[in-house]
């Protein structure tokens, strides 16, 4: 079934075009994915598709009564005060229904009236009805896969968070109480590779229509089912993962290639014939030819590449080989250790991948390398013949207050003007847009402003911190490039799975204040590693079930004024603590074998991959023993609940 269909859409703001003749079709169920480099049109057409903007041209049809989550973008939270009401925000009516239920059970303890009575039991039918003993644990879980922790949130202001928690806050305000159809723009900016997997994961199972702009290419090919790439002012569909349109997209600008090259040969040749016969005794066809030519549909060659950046990188100097070396260093952020006694050696040629959760300290690890913080412990030295370069997730590498032709110019002082724009150019920047000072770029420009710089150091040792933030699919691929035929070495941050299975041939898992030193690349450091993924997922899988039962066993608490004075049946109540002492125990169990298998020493070896093999069995194994004892803790609640609906009768 259709959702949304489009036909022939096209968006102008004046004068500019945004993109013309859009078509294509949400169906119930789908996962599109939405590419192409930034500005083209990607959040417009949310725009769209969510009703808060018309199309200049065309139509965009939605089937009656669709809901649209769509992220807000000034992420007030109608007002919200805490992080856990934020992100509970589509259920304030039924959360207010819940504390005007527990304020009813108090009151039924003086005034247990008929009227006050079916009042109470009239509302509680409600919540039950719409799921309210769900709304809690929801919440809980989507905040927890994000990285919140959903008790402290309860309470945690709202003002305290930074730009990236807010924007994840939106993202769980999002999943949550999802709409039909789910619109989410780089759902993946600001999660580390463990919540991004949580995500894919989530997504998934979610019973929606989904829509997602995104750069990570790794979670494209995990969610999406269809992809709508942006180029040359317009937009192509494709069915199939990010992997078949890859495929797919080159196939047809290989077709369009051809096409083009073979009409222009076709010209060539009028246009040669018309020349040679115009004044001859053939100038009749001549003239004829010249107006069949003058009508015929020109066609366009591929101009996929253009606006990509080009960017090359290579080493001045070949350097030593012994790059870093870091020996028993410590590091620490407010009086908080994130590293503890960390030793290791950066050999030329390495592309290291460091990789943990966010907040564990990896930019922190990258400055103390860099020399921009000293370590609290230890020391690191960088080889004396090693030229390094810092690409800082904040662009601070690029000075602000200058146009971008002088940034260029103060580091290559003996080119003129032709060379520079040139290499300005190469990054996108043309025309009058040089003269532009870097305060006015958008993230995306600073990124490529960034690497434009990066390309003229020469640096023997590049240290990048999230180098794919900012920048669009067709801008990494090129990243992804130049990097694999650098001939330096590389200390890599990234949450790009994909650029970290492509270029990395050492990992760095930091972990619990520890750094894993994995040698191998990160595709087999994934496929090492598969168990604590596992194990992850079914902590999660738990979690949910346990606060899902907290939450109806509160509830049921809430509802029941006098409780214990009302229930006849004491055996209920001793089920449920019995059921819920034993539930507590097996999932003791599981907690143990989940943290054996999250830390990542556990995979550095050939032998731990194998005990680790055998924990996840062991795993498995507690896992359905703890959904045994859930269970009857359940049936326990359950039947203490039926207990107390006799007593309130």
């Amino acid at each position: 079934m259709s959702l949304v269909a489009i036909s022939g859409v096209g968006v102008e703001f004046g004068a500019t075009r945004i993109f013309s003749d859009i078509t294509f079709t949400i169906g119930r169920g789908d996962r599109w994915g939405i590419v192409g480099r930034n500005g083209t049109g990607k959040t417009t057409l949310f725009h769209l598709i969510a009703g808060d903007q018309l199309p200049t041209v065309g139509s965009v049809a939605r089937l009656g009564g669709v809901r649209v989550s769509v992220l807000e973008q000034h992420r007030t939270f109608d007002g919200a005060e805490t992080v856990w009401a934020a992100a509970a925000g589509p259920f304030a009516e039924l959360l207010a229904l819940e504390q005007s239920l527990a304020q009813q059970a108090v009151a039924l303890g003086t005034d247990a009236s008929e009227q006050a009575m079916a009042r109470y039991s009239r509302d509680l039918e409600r919540f039950e009805r719409e799921g309210g003993y769900e709304i809690a644990p929801k919440v809980d879980a989507v905040l927890h896969g994000l990285g919140f922790d959903p008790e402290k949130s309860r309470t945690q202001p709202i003002e305290q968070l930074s730009g990236g928690e807010r924007g994840r806050i939106g993202l769980a305000r999002q999943l949550a109480a999802p709409g039909d159809i789910l619109l989410l723009d780089e759902p993946t900016n600001h999660l580390d590779l463990e919540t991004t997997a949580w995500l894919e994961r989530y997504i998934q199972e979610l019973d929606a229509t989904v829509v997602v702009i995104s750069h990570d290419r790794a979670f494209l090919s995990s969610v999406a089912d269809h992809i709508l790439h942006f180029e040359n002012g317009s937009a192509e569909a494709y069915d199939g993962g990010y992997e078949h349109f890859v495929v797919q997209r080159e196939e047809r600008r290989l077709t369009q290639q051809r096409a083009f090259d073979k009409q222009r040969k076709v010209i060539a040749a009028e246009e040669d014939y018309i020349r040679r016969n115009l004044a001859g005794q053939n100038t009749k066809q001549a003239k004829g030819r010249r107006k069949k030519l003058a009508r015929m549909p020109r066609l366009t060659g591929v101009s996929g590449d253009a606006g990509t950046m080009a960017l090359q990188l290579s080493a001045a100097e070949r350097g030593g080989d012994q790059v870093v070396v870091a020996e028993h260093i410590s590091v620490a952020v407010e009086g908080r250790t994130l590293l503890r006694d960390f030793s290791a050696r950066v050999i030329r040629g390495d592309v290291i991948g460091l990789v943990g959760p966010n907040g564990a300290g990896k930019t922190t690890l990258l400055k103390s390398i860099v020399g921009e913080r000293e370590p609290e412990n230890g020391e690191v030295r960088v080889g004396g013949s090693i030229k390094l370069f810092y690409y800082d997730q904040q662009l601070g590498g690029v000075p602000l207050g200058k146009s971008l032709y002088d940034v260029i110019a103060d580091l290559r002082p003996t080119w003129g003007r032709g060379p520079i724009q040139g290499h300005l150019g190469r990054f996108g920047f043309s025309g009058d847009s040089v003269l532009r000072t870097t305060d006015v770029l958008s993230g995306g420009e600073r990124a490529r402003m960034a690497l434009a710089i990066m390309m003229l150091r020469g640096a023997n040792l590049l240290v990048l911190d999230e180098p794919t933030n900012h920048l669009d699919v067709e801008s990494i691929e090129v990243l992804e490039e130049a990097i694999e035929e650098y001939d330096g070495t590389v200390i890599l941050v990234s949450h790009d799975r994909a650029l970290l299975r492509a270029l990395v041939t050492r990992v760095w898992v930091l972990h619990n204040e520890h750094i894993t030193d994995f040698a191998g690349t990160f595709e087999e450091w994934e496929t090492a590693s598969t168990e604590r993924a596992h194990a992850a997922r079914v902590e999660a899988a738990e979690e949910s079930q346990l606060r899902k039962l907290h939450e109806r066993k509160k509830t049921a608490s809430r509802a029941a004024p006098a409780a214990s004075e009302e229930r006849s049946a004491k055996s209920s109540r001793k089920a449920v603590e019995e059921s819920e002492r034993e539930a507590e125990l097996r999932e003791a169990k599981v907690l143990e074998l989940t943290a054996a298998l999250e830390d990542p020493e556990l995979y550095a070896t050939q032998d731990g991959v194998q005990r680790a093999k055998k924990l996840g069995v062991e795993l498995d194994k507690a896992k359905r023993s703890l959904d045994e004892a859930l269970r009857a803790w359940e049936l326990a609640v359950e039947e203490a609940d039926k207990g107390q609906a006799k007593a309130r009768r």
